[in-house]
């Protein structure tokens, strides 16, 4: 196991403080300007996990509320909502400096036999043959300005391979869909339990982005201000996340210096696992008056 694996491991092996009360690391993550939102969320679902012993999650709502700060920890604060036959409920409030940062519902739901339905796997490239995102951001890094470069180039212990990169630096208006294939091959082994967290830190990663290709814009072009708003996830089958799953974004709407976001997330064998959706803030960023 690499270093950046067993960092994240760690990240969202909270810490119980109390009966439904936990702390998480706030550093780590994807950037070290902010907390990550998949950070966040997958601690908060980790958290909850804590006190659902029985059964795993079908889903989950949160919303974002404030940025997160990377120098401190965040407290979770769980609230056993509800503990019924079928279905638990809880809602789990993360916090930082006495504030808000997030809110989260998650139910979670026995096993169940019920009819079964799925839209089929979009026809795409497989892994195999794609380039690593790591090796892409080695061929790019001279395009970073100097004091970013080295977080540009930290590993990550999440392997993405897209199926048409989109470029960053010189972006052009193109479709809404976006594609790419990922696994965390550390994560063998693992519990379902943590199957489901890392499945949910990992859908925050691209889905955003969806909303700026038909714009031509990036994070990296300087005009636009982006943040996530909310995030929702369904979990359908079992998930085995040291595997490659494909996951297929689009962007059916932008308007209000928001976009709304959606993904499907199939195992390389066509089943899909999980959907997410998401809105976020695609604000223009507008000259200071002088």
């Amino acid at each position: 196991m690499d270093a950046s694996a067993r960092e994240l491991l760690e990240l969202l092996d909270i810490e119980q403080l109390e009966v439904d009360l936990f702390r998480g690391d706030g550093a780590g993550g994807e950037t070290p300007l902010r907390i990550f939102g998949g950070q966040v969320i997958a601690q908060a679902l980790a958290a909850a996990y804590r006190t659902v012993p029985d059964r795993l999650c079908h889903s989950l709502h949160a919303y974002f509320i404030r940025p997160g700060d990377p120098s401190i920890p965040v407290i979770y604060q769980v609230d056993r909502a509800r503990d019924g036959g079928s279905f638990t409920t809880r809602r789990v409030v993360a916090i930082q400096h006495g504030r808000q940062i997030l809110n989260m519902s998650a139910s979670f739901h026995v096993e169940e036999e019920g009819w079964d339905f799925q839209h089929r796997m979009p026809d795409v490239a497989g892994p195999e043959g794609l380039q690593n995102r790591a090796d892409q951001r080695q061929e790019q890094v001279h395009l970073v300005p100097g004091k970013f470069r080295g977080d540009f180039l930290r590993p990550r212990p999440i392997e993405i391979r897209e199926v048409a990169p989109y470029d960053l630096f010189n972006p052009a208006a193109t479709g809404d869909e976006n594609q790419l294939w990922f696994r965390m091959q550390a994560a063998a082994g693992a519990s379902p339990q943590m199957q489901h967290i890392l499945l949910a830190y990992a859908s925050d990663m691209n889905l955003l982005g969806s909303s700026l290709r038909p714009h031509g814009l990036s994070w990296f072009t300087g005009n636009v201000m982006t943040a996530s708003l909310d995030h929702a996830m369904w979990f359908h089958a079992p998930i085995r996340f040291d595997q490659w799953h494909l996951y297929a974004m689009d962007a059916p709407f932008t308007g209000g210096a928001r976009g709304f976001n959606r993904g499907l997330i199939y195992n390389a064998d066509g089943t899909l696992v999980a959907n997410v959706a998401q809105e976020g803030l695609v604000r223009p960023i507008k000259p200071r008056k002088t």
